[in-house]
């Protein structure tokens, strides 16, 4: 296993870091990993990478109506280019040979828990079933229906989605599984700017001069921007890296200096550079004055590992902030003196004073990145919040080179998840279901009439709340979407009950939409065949903002359909005996995506899509929605889309939002709040549509309130579960470069999986040697919840601290998730996977 994988890496370091660098190893071919193809394709057609969320381009070989050979394009701004090993091999994820290629019911409910049981059925069959349960459950108690959707799903399948809950059935228990990835992100921006996604670009890596990793592991989790930062180390001398982690990884390896700290003490870290720069004048005053507000929240929030949290009094003012004054934030930020904060967290004093120095310095240009490490977090919206602190006190932000930037995990955890609102508390474009002018506003869009959506002010059920109350047998319908829930949720004991025959059992009617057998399928009712990624026409949103388009390709095999076709058909039946006014409520919802002719969804996937995302970019008007008096407008509203092109501009070139129409070309935004030249990507909407010219000094924060975002005051506050002398271990878990997330995909494609056959525990040496265990040994792993066993590691690419260890969550034979904890962050219901305690024992 070693020889392989470290080859694989090696090479794929290489030529990443070679390619970005301008030194193409191969004469005459692109810059780009490519995979050979023993004949020449008929045509070479673009799309965008299925993994993760940095986006990548990439151009597809056709032949013959077959796909034949990947390679990274060139053209496309996001990755110019470049694709890691996941992506290399991309196009070998539709070919695994046991794909589910027509719809399946299950029969045999012992079997419940197996891949036994079910049998073949038509569509209509497993359709009318579908909405049959659907109705059922609905009718008995409303809030019995739930819906897990994905950041992996198209734009145009989550803003369906949405559409159908919440204005068809009138449902707010709709999640994404960015629930469990990207949620303290949104809660973070939100709380700080008013407004989701980073104001930065990818650009801003081949222009920092300081780049500081937090919790993040980009040379794994995202190699192809790993590259750009290791490429601008390389071409530009004096270029630093500083990366706080609870373990040394890959990324560690190009860190000038690697700060392994105490989980959970970042918050602790944060504060202390927050700190040196007051006490020592070194923040940007006249930034500060011109530009932010201090704030201060609701602290010793406790830790959600009962039911009702959410409804207690501390979880109820869990999102809660109030305005302090400058000196307030001050005298709280004081007691985090370097000394203390190094004892807490183990990282030495002047490591942490090196970094403080940076941001500091006037003339450093700073880049914050970070991903799960930060997110996954009982504190995830505080350590975001902590880390835009440090930016805003330094003016580091908005500005080519710096600032602080979210890297998403899924292809479209921001397109799908966080700007169509495939949330339990979101609308989309930032809207949420609990503002009644945003609810007004949704009624304008969707022509329903004033008051329509009132009755889902409040928000349904998020992830880890619906999953409980699945296994409390409270669900009764639920449907999952582009997801694998039952191998990524944590603590998987307590939603998956045990039969006599030790079988998980669920007391619900469950529906998984899916390509390939999984542990969800395993618990479904009914499977539905999906045609996957270029086997569909959809849209990805990244994690610069970029929205893209990827084209049908392929016909997808058997009797496979895409999702989109499958959410409006089941909306068909769903909403057949609803009226909305006098009218039928699916022709007011979905009535323009129907052929009433053919009796089924749109043919032409191109004019489907574009129907729904025309629909959608009325929801992103930057400042109707948010500032009007929504209610006072009634339907005498002009709808207006304002930060996304046509559809047909993004068949051209992705473009980041906010986009402009200057001189009939649409122009994308890459610093967002900044004014400059609008043809050189900098954002114009706060000078000319929510100020004075030149009021705010070249930045306008304009979805902030009073156009100031705020630097909130947020303590240090320990983990859920700390080791002990009966768990004296910290887990970690997390992912691996060659497998995407649960490994449905990625582990079905050979090259990948002889890489990394199995999961494993990185263990510290030292450890290792006091428990008596050498590197392939077996040992378990114990928590109060559950265990798994599994191989030693002691070589592999990351070496954890004494105390701590490390899992990758890939393999559905070891079942890390049955271990982990599901605490979570009070604001954005976040669960943390990163820290919980263990004991290991010799197997």
């Amino acid at each position: 296993m070693e020889l392989k994988r470290r080859t694989l890496l090696k090479a794929t370091a290489v030529s990443l870091t070679m390619a970005a660098a301008g030194c193409n190893q191969l004469e005459g071919k692109p810059a780009s990993v490519e995979r050979s193809a023993s004949v020449e394709p008929d045509e070479w057609k673009p799309s965008v990478c299925r993994f993760c969320g940095t986006g990548c381009g990439m151009l597809i070989g056709i032949k013959d109506g077959k796909i034949i050979a990947t390679k990274g394009n060139p053209n496309n701004l996001s990755n110019k280019g470049l694709n890691c090993i996941k992506g290399y091999y991309a196009g070998k994820i539709l070919f695994g040979k046991d794909r589910i290629t027509k719809p399946l019911i299950r029969e045999d409910k012992s079997k419940k828990g197996t891949m036994g049981g079910f049998r073949e059925a038509t569509w209509e069959e497993a359709l009318e079933l579908i909405s049959k349960k659907m109705r059922e459950a609905h009718d008995t108690d409303s809030n019995s229906i739930a819906f897990w959707g994905s950041g992996q799903q198209t734009i145009t399948e989550g803003y369906a989605a949405v559409k159908l809950w919440k204005a068809g059935m009138l449902n707010n228990n709709i999640d994404p599984n960015a629930r469990l990835c990207m949620a303290s992100a949104v809660t973070g921006f939100m709380s700080t700017f008013q407004s989701d996604e980073p104001m930065g670009a990818y650009e801003d890596l081949d222009q920092t001069d300081v780049f500081v990793t937090w919790g993040a592991n980009v040379a794994e989790m995202h190699p192809v921007l790993y590259s750009r930062l290791t490429a601008r180390k390389l071409s530009a001398p004096g270029v630093l890296h500083y990366d706080l982690t609870t373990r040394k990884s890959r990324t560690s390896e190009s860190a000038d200096i690697t700060m392994v700290f105490r989980p959970q003490t970042d918050l602790a870290i944060a504060n202390a550079i927050a700190n040196y720069l007051i006490q020592n004048d070194k923040y940007d005053k006249k930034f500060a004055e011109e530009h932010l507000q201090f704030k201060a929240g609701t602290e010793n929030l406790g830790h959600s590992l009962e039911d009702d949290y959410d409804s207690s009094e501390v979880g109820q003012a869990a999102d809660k902030n109030w305005p302090i004054s400058f000196d307030e934030y001050k005298e709280r930020l004081s007691e985090y003196t370097f000394e203390k904060v190094s004892t807490l967290s183990n990282v030495a004093v002047e490591d942490l004073r090196s970094l403080a120095q940076q941001f500091a310095d006037p003339e450093k240009k700073i880049v914050s990145l970070w991903t799960m490490g930060v997110n996954q977090h009982t504190r995830g919206t505080w350590i975001n919040n902590l880390i835009y602190n440090l930016h805003l006190l330094t003016g580091k932000i908005s500005k080519p080179g710096s600032g602080p930037f979210s890297l998403t995990g899924q292809p479209s955890a921001c397109g799908t998840a966080r700007e169509v609102g495939v949330f339990s508390h979101r609308l989309p474009s930032d809207m949420v279901v609990n503002n009644p002018e945003h609810r007004q506003y949704a009624e304008l869009v969707w022509n329903l009439p004033k008051g329509y959506l009132d009755p889902i002010e409040k928000p349904g059920f998020h992830t880890i709340k619906m999953f409980r109350e699945l296994g409390l047998g409270n669900i009764k319908f639920l449907w999952s979407m582009s997801n694998n829930w039952g191998q990524s949720l944590p603590k998987l004991n307590r939603f998956s009950g045990k039969d006599e025959d030790g079988k998980g059992v669920l007391d619900a009617f469950i529906v998984v939409s899916e390509g390939y057998p999984t542990k969800s399928t395993k618990l479904a009712d009914v499977v539905l065949p999906v045609a996957m990624w270029i086997e569909r026409e959809g849209q990805f949103g990244n994690a610069e903002r970029r929205t893209n388009i990827f084209e049908k390709l392929v016909e997808p095999p058997g009797e496979s359909k895409h999702d989109l076709w499958a959410i409006i058909q089941v909306a068909k039946r769903v909403l057949e005996r609803k009226k909305i006014g006098d009218q039928p409520a699916f022709d007011v919802l979905f009535g323009n995506v129907w052929d009433y002719e053919k009796n089924d969804v749109l043919e032409d996937q191109r004019e489907l899509n574009k129907t729904l995302f025309e629909e959608y970019r009325y929801f992103t008007n930057p400042h109707e929605h948010s500032s009007l008096k929504v209610q006072e407008l009634g339907k005498k509203l002009k709808l207006t889309a304002k930060q996304l092109a046509p559809y047909e501009e993004y068949l051209k070139q992705g473009l980041t939002w906010p986009v402009r129409n200057v001189n009939g070309k649409w122009l994308e935004t890459s610093w967002r709040y900044a004014d400059g030249k609008q043809e050189d990507g900098f954002d114009q909407y706060g000078i000319e549509e929510f100020g004075e010219q030149g009021k705010y000094k070249n930045i306008d924060f304009y979805k902030s309130v009073d156009h100031r975002p705020s630097v909130i005051f947020r303590p240090f506050e320990d983990a859920a579960e700390i080791p002990d002398k009966e768990y004296p271990f910290w887990l970690c878990t997390g992912r691996v470069l060659e497998h995407w997330h649960t490994g449905s995909m990625t582990r079905r494609v050979p090259e990948l999986h002889r890489a990394v056959p199995e999961a494993f525990c990185e263990l510290n040496p030292e450890d290792a040697k006091e428990l008596g265990v050498i590197r392939g040994d077996k040992i378990k792993i114990v928590s109060r919840r559950g265990e798994v066993t599994i191989k030693v590691e002691t070589k592999g690419t990351g070496t954890p601290p004494k105390g701590l260890i490390y899992v990758p969550f890939f393999a559905e034979e070891t079942l890390i998730n049955l271990v982990t904890l599901d605490a979570y962050c009070p604001i954005s219901k976040q669960p943390d996977f990163k820290k919980c305690a263990v004991k290991i024992v010799k197997a």
